[in-house]
């Protein structure tokens, strides 16, 4: 209740920054979706995990792609996820 009188207070402006690092997971996600839809092995899956992990600290040195730097990060963290489920429909 509190954090809706300071952005009512502050303006829209407040609300669009903390909504704002939302957008690091919903695109990854989505490119990680369309991924999906290729059927890529395992080895392909780890590569996409890999590169995400390498392009993270690499846009975190860059002055402009530093803002999205959640974008690679995303991109890995939700591709471990499908290698995981991946894994998991294996074994069953």
């Amino acid at each position: 209740m509190i954090l809706v009188i300071i952005i009512d207070m502050r303006d829209e402006s407040m609300l669009q920054r903390a909504l704002g690092s939302g957008w690091g997971i919903v695109l990854p996600g989505i490119v990680v979706a369309i991924l999906a839809l290729a059927d890529l092995s395992v080895n392909a899956w780890r590569g996409v995990i890999v590169l995400g992990l390498l392009l993270t600290p690499a846009m975190l040195y860059h002055k402009r792609l530093r803002h999205f730097v959640l974008l690679p990060s995303g991109v890995a963290l939700v591709g471990g996820m499908m290698l995981l489920l991946m894994n998991l429909k294996m074994m069953l």
